[in-house]
């Protein structure tokens, strides 16, 4: 396949996939305002600086100690197998090959054993607190002996969001697929539901909504495991975070499938990274579809970000090459920005080399 940048994947896996699956991995909540409004970084402007020795650009950065190739990594996305056959396992092999992290999914449609048995890459685990903390424990304990590197506790889903599309389809996990890293507890329930409302109801019964900063720190007494806070959008949250106890902070807004009308994460990303005050390094995801928005979000303090549907729609279109390709361009796109912004190297991006809405008023020339 000609690709040449990876939105155009997307329009490939809707080709591909069933409408219900395509829907699935491409909505956002209820008037999908968020997931149009996280395209911001297109009005963010770049201020790059000239006649700087770009001759060599070095784009490998540490996260959690571990050294990867790029900051770039892979964000949880739930059933990949609905994209493609070989779905996490393909992930998996990719994220390894570039050298950068992958986060598997709590509901994914490959277990944390199978994921294990891929190969060797740094892998972190992304986790509901359910009501059961007795499947928690057995998941982080799974997690730890597997060797994943860290827990991503998602924070902004005490409740599933209203995604129209799934309702309308009547989404439901297809019949030959299983949660697997649930398949040795008893959830046969789920996989007997007919639509999307019963999904939601019994999703919903597990997840435990009584959900507080506390659960955060009982979280570290039952593993050694860093553990990073997802979905976190405000600057309060950030320093409650902080004081809970995280060794790190995901501004998400779940892809826009929660809760819609928040800002767009490039948005909100500042605030958080403002208020944590460089004591926890800072990520983000949503909406990253160029190597100039992960440059954006790095010159507005981010340590890294994450990505989901690129992964989804590469996945679909081509497999695990489709990734590798996707991953590919991202890196190369990043490097070429750093060099037209006189950056050799990931430390030399700062808050000067970006012009956000915030700033324009400030520099505006006066009539």
């Amino acid at each position: 396949m000609n690709i040449t940048n990876v939105s155009e994947y997307e329009a490939i896996a809707k080709e591909k996939l069933p409408k219900m699956i395509y829907d699935y991995f491409a909505s956002g909540a209820e008037d999908q305002w968020t997931l149009k409004e996280n395209n911001a970084f297109s009005r963010i402007m770049f201020r790059p600086r000239v006649l700087i020795d770009v001759s060599k650009i070095d784009l490998t950065t540490t996260v959690l100690g571990f050294k990867i190739s790029m900051p770039i990594m892979i964000a949880p996305t739930a059933a990949q197998k609905m994209a493609h056959p070989e779905g996490e396992y393909a992930t998996a092999r990719a994220a390894s090959a570039a050298g950068t992290i992958m986060t598997l999914s709590s509901w994914a449609t490959s277990s944390i054993e199978e994921i294990v048995s891929t190969g060797p890459g740094i892998r972190f685990l992304q986790l509901y607190l359910l009501k059961d903390r007795n499947m928690v424990t057995q998941l982080v304990r799974r997690a730890e002996k597997a060797g994943f590197k860290a827990i991503l506790l998602t924070a902004d889903s005490p409740v599933i969001g209203r995604r129209e599309a799934d309702i309308k389809n009547r989404f439901i996990l297809p019949s030959y697929l299983r949660m697997k890293n649930f398949e040795v507890m008893d959830l046969e329930k789920l996989y007997k539901i007919k639509d999307n409302g019963g999904l939601i109801s019994v999703t919903n019964g597990l997840y435990d909504q009584s959900l507080t900063w506390k659960d955060v720190k009982w979280l570290q007494t039952i593993t050694p495991l860093p553990i990073l806070v997802k979905g976190v959008l405000t600057a309060q949250d950030a320093r409650l975070a902080i004081q809970a106890g995280a060794s790190g902070i995901i501004v998400s807004n779940h892809g826009a499938r929660q809760l819609d009308y928040v800002p767009a994460t490039i948005m909100a990303l500042e605030e958080v990274v403002q208020a944590a005050e460089g004591r926890v390094p800072i990520f983000m995801d949503g909406g990253v579809r160029r190597g100039t928005d992960v440059f954006k979000a790095l010159a507005l303090g981010a340590s890294g970000v994450f990505i989901g549907r690129p992964v989804v729609f590469s996945l679909a279109a081509e497999g695990e090459a489709g990734i590798r390709k996707a991953l590919k361009m991202l890196h190369d796109e990043l490097e070429i920005t750093m060099a037209l912004c006189g950056c050799p190297s990931l430390k030399d991006i700062t808050r000067d080399h970006v012009v956000t809405e915030r700033d324009r008023p400030r520099i505006a020339p006066r009539l």
